[in-house]
């Protein structure tokens, strides 16, 4: 299996931290946008689930114009971010089913302060590098 390593800018990092924490105890949804398999920024989105608390869905109408801005831009879609606010990073029963983008899903697990990468919905971790 290839080995493989999530990129991500410290600014969008520390964006993406910030985000989740301002939801908080709602659930934060969003992409990590950039070039060359590095996320250079993070672009919330907001979460339209009935239980936000307990899940996430990102709005199909932000989501849509996010990825065509990132489109105009020539930025491409390097990882999607969410958080468990009193929970653990790991992915749950219901992000491993719902899980259908080819890129990794970052995990935020708010109580722990930490997050990490896996690819869904199979379930493998990925190591996150955090470069300047």
């Amino acid at each position: 299996m290839e080995d493989r390593v999530l990129c991500l800018k410290r600014p969008a990092w520390e964006a993406a931290w910030q985000h989740l924490r301002a939801v908080a105890p709602a659930e934060g949804v969003g992409l990590f946008v950039g070039r060359d398999g590095c996320g250079e920024e993070a672009w919330p989105l907001p979460n339209v689930h009935s239980s936000p608390e307990v899940g996430y869905r990102a709005d199909p109408g932000a989501l849509l114009a996010a990825l065509r801005r990132a489109d105009e831009r020539g930025l491409l879609v390097v990882a999607l971010f969410h958080s468990h606010p009193a929970g653990l990073a790991r992915p749950s029963a219901t992000d491993r089913r719902e899980a259908y983008w080819r890129v990794p899903y970052v995990i935020f697990g708010l109580a722990e302060g930490r997050a990490r990468a896996y690819l869904l919905p199979e379930g493998r971790e990925i190591p996150i590098e955090v470069t300047p």
